[in-house]
């Protein structure tokens, strides 16, 4: 037995990081004033019935906004250049990955992200800053999933990597990265208070 075409997913405990705990502290801070001040992300999120606050659609300079992100990016870079390192990217002269979008999202009780991916970009993740007992996980689905056709569902108790969906656990300080092509969505934020997180995309141009 061979597995091919295998769907690789990167995690990193950055809450273990050093100085990790006060900056998780300003970006909370810094995630809060945009929620509060943002109107045309407001507004947006009325428009689109999304539980919560999301700069996504109006804000594309959070690195000029705040230090907090400036630092975070530098972070993040390190770990996207080791996932793409470990996803045998032929980069050519260009090397790195470079971060083109970061956004905040604060999901409100109730709230979700039905299925979505996000093109032009090479990688995509997420970091939780907050985490609430009861939030909801962020749900993977396999990229083979429309031409399965009549293809059994695993069985329960199946290994990981045969199922259809896998449910990553969000904590705070954690990291998940993937290839941006990988339909994801988040799950309904099950607990009594926000969930912050902050998500973003890698390109290669």
């Amino acid at each position: 037995m061979r597995s091919l075409f295998a769907t690789r997913l990167y995690e990193a405990e950055l809450a273990a990081e050093p100085g990790f705990a006060a900056l998780n502290a300003d970006l909370l801070d810094a995630c809060a004033m945009l929620a509060e001040e943002d109107r045309a992300g407001q507004a947006w999120c009325r428009d689109k019935g999304y539980a919560g606050y999301t700069s996504y659609a109006s804000l594309d300079d959070l690195l000029r906004r705040a230090s907090a992100f400036a630092e975070l990016k530098k972070r993040l870079d390190r770990h996207a250049a080791a996932f793409a390192d470990a996803l045998a990217f032929d980069l050519g002269p260009r090397g790195k990955p470079k971060l083109d979008s970061l956004w905040v999202n604060v999901l409100e009780p109730g709230g979700a992200h039905s299925g979505h991916i996000h093109p032009h970009s090479i990688i995509s993740g997420t970091l939780y800053l907050a985490v609430p007992k009861g939030s909801g996980g962020l749900r993977l689905e396999d990229p083979r999933l429309p031409m399965m056709m009549a293809a059994p569902t695993p069985r329960a108790g199946a290994p990981e990597e045969q199922q259809r969906f896998v449910i990553l656990t969000p904590a705070p300080g954690r990291l998940f990265l993937w290839e941006s092509w990988l339909r994801h969505e988040v799950l309904p934020n099950g607990a009594k208070s926000e969930r912050v997180s902050l998500s973003f995309n890698y390109g290669w141009r």
